[in-house]
């Protein structure tokens, strides 16, 4: 299949017929994995604090740091949470914040650090506006902060922040927030110093169809350029308690969006459906729409909780969920190895 343009896929979403669309990117699925199988992670999101200087409108995790609310956690209360994931049969942290002005690259190589050294745990964390904020803290570039973070422990980096890689868009829904230059830049650096990430778009914030496919551009570029995408996630905007506010999209919007991701986007290897913001019976749906994989078996998740919308999932539902859609099922780990089959 050649290369879908711009033009096109931003004409399939406005015009394609959604079924046809989705059987087209599960044909592009089983070419790429063939064998039917559908993976997931059991990983703890580990929100290390939720006071956050970038204070964007779609958020509503977020606190200022005189709220009676903000919390920064303790390292080892961090440490009991890692060990509660491992015990659980958990292979993956992802320790997420909001733009803390007071910690340094000294507090965050101090916490790789102390959670190598007692647990040998992967360590999925800190989305591009950390490392930048990180970085700038430090007085140091992106490309050093990224080399002594990897030294202390980190692992690879998740793809959060992204929302939708279009100024005109971050202006409005996050004006403080880092531009899409520099969200790709330090994505660049991190794949330079050998982190590879996953990547991910947020929709239903008011942006346009043309921008979605901007935003699948900008990352399949970077893709070419330099390979360090394993994957590519999609998710809906949660309106509840925050500032922005307005109306879930449609989960036909996020199926017919997520199926012509997976057309786009044909140099990433993986496609994964989003159960946390769209439940379980949608987040089968994907299977049929481009999906391989279907995230996480989230032990602990409290941004998309803030927004109101909370799914819980426990291993045997999510067998239950893949084998009931035709599938199998297998737990994986942060580089999309299959360490257990069910």
């Amino acid at each position: 299949m050649s290369k879908l343009l711009a033009a096109q896929a931003v004409d399939m979403l406005e015009q394609g017929d959604i079924l046809e669309l989705g059987q087209a990117a599960n044909a592009l699925r089983n070419k790429l994995h063939p064998g039917n199988l559908v993976t997931f992670i059991i990983d703890r999101n580990i929100n290390y604090t939720n006071v956050c200087s970038s204070e964007c409108r779609f958020c509503a995790f977020y606190r200022r740091q005189n709220h009676q609310d903000a919390y920064l956690l303790t390292n080892e209360v961090i440490l009991e949470k890692v060990r509660e994931t491992m015990a659980a049969g958990g292979t993956q942290i992802m320790l997420q914040g909001g733009l803390h002005p007071e910690l340094g690259l000294d507090y965050y190589v101090h916490l790789l650090t102390l959670i190598k050294k007692h647990y040998p745990i992967t360590i999925h964390s800190f989305s591009p506006a950390e490392v930048l904020h990180i970085s700038r803290q430090a007085g140091l570039s992106v490309t050093e902060t990224l080399i002594r973070l990897k030294a202390a422990g980190l692992d690879s980096l998740p793809g959060g922040g992204a929302e939708i890689l279009v100024d005109e868009v971050r202006q409005r829904v996050s004006p403080k927030k880092i531009s899409a230059g520099d969200w790709l830049a330090v994505m660049e650096a991190a794949h330079g110093v050998g982190l590879e990430s996953t990547a991910t778009m947020v929709i239903g914030m008011g942006e346009t169809y043309a921008h979605r496919v901007e935003h699948m551009e900008k990352i399949r570029s970077l893709q070419e350029k330099t390979g360090g995408f394993r994957a590519f996630i999609t998710w809906t905007f949660q309106p509840g308690n925050t500032e922005l506010g307005g109306e879930k999209t449609s989960a036909w919007d996020y199926l017919r969006t997520l199926a012509l991701t997976r057309l786009y986007l044909d140099n990433i290897p993986h496609i994964q459906g989003s159960w946390v913001t769209q439940g379980q019976t949608i987040g089968q749906l994907t299977l049929a729409f481009g999906a391989n994989d279907l995230g996480s078996i989230m032990l602990e998740e409290n941004v998309v909780k803030a927004a109101g919308t909370a799914f819980q999932m426990s291993i045997d539902k999510m067998v239950g969920i893949i084998n009931a859609a035709g599938k199998l099922a297998a737990q994986r780990n942060t580089e999309y190895q299959v360490i257990k089959r069910f």
